[in-house]
């Protein structure tokens, strides 16, 4: 099958286009193409395939197998590949994926393929069941966890996958060690991804993350979102404001309003190529 890798500010994943031909056993393929000394290396992998109610649908599968509800970088990059393989029209995508139908809006090159794109993620979910965690009420704000022994400050989101916040400086954090704790903690049934953000100003954070069966990652388009989120709920940023989350990969500007999340970011075509599966 011929593949596409592809990435949104370093968050990389191999794309199949599925549209016309099914990929067997996406979870084994998932775990063997991503490892980067044995396979083709990656995140994990990105399917493209048939809807009924939008251009296309969206499968994404983490390194370890594990299919993913939902993600941020991978949407924009499943926009583009739609986009420019001509199976969505004009400036606009429309993507379904386990977390909904997300709606994508391009900004294309002087070739007219997708350059940057802005998705609107829908509403930030904040009750503590529906994360889900272990947590209660409308909303989980720099409530204390304990975590190997240690007490942290978290704000719980969810983008449609679950996302636990710490305010934390990132530089120096053992995340390999902290990141699996956060991952398996008995208080997230489903597990959790992990951002440790610093607050630089009232429009710019700088993040790291921990993905639930990737492990770090260059960048995480919906933990960005949940940092951004969590920033404007912890009183450091304002609603209806841009800003900017400086990732390991790059940057990403969110805007979170009442109605919705926005995200905005490139996304970025390695190479090409084929592979017996």
């Amino acid at each position: 099958m011929k593949f596409y890798k592809m990435h949104g500010i370093g968050n990389d994943y191999i794309y199949f286009d599925c549209m016309k031909e099914e990929l067997p056993d996406p979870e084994k393929v998932a775990v063997r193409l991503s490892d980067r000394h044995f396979g083709i290396g990656g995140d994990g992998i990105i399917l493209l395939c048939p809807s009924e109610i939008a251009d296309c649908r969206m499968r994404m599968f983490n390194a370890d197998g594990s299919e993913g509800k939902m993600c941020g970088n991978g949407v924009r990059c499943v926009g583009k590949l739609a986009h420019d393989l001509g199976y969505s029209k004009g400036n606009i995508c429309r993507v379904e994926t386990l977390s909904g139908v997300k709606t994508l809006e391009f900004t294309l090159d002087k070739e007219g393929k997708v350059a940057t794109a802005k998705v609107d993620m829908g509403a930030a979910i904040l009750e503590g069941e529906k994360i889900p965690s272990t947590f209660k009420g409308a909303s989980v704000v720099n409530s204390p966890l304990t975590v190997d022994g240690e007490e942290y400050k978290v704000t719980l989101v969810s983008m449609g996958n679950p996302h636990c916040v710490v305010f934390k400086d990132p530089d120096g954090l053992n995340l390999e060690e902290i990141g699996k704790k956060f991952e398996f903690n008995s208080a997230f049934p489903e597990r959790i991804n992990t951002e440790f953000v610093k607050v630089i100003n009232k429009n710019e954070l700088k993040m790291r993350v921990w993905e639930r069966g990737s492990g770090e990652t260059l960048a995480c388009g919906t933990g960005a979102c949940a940092s951004a989120v969590a920033a404007v709920l912890n009183g450091y940023c304002k609603k209806g404001e841009e800003i900017t989350v400086r990732l390991l990969g790059g940057d990403l500007k969110i805007t979170y309003t009442d109605e919705t999340v926005y995200m905005t970011g490139g996304a970025t075509l390695v190479f090409t190529g084929e592979i017996e599966i």
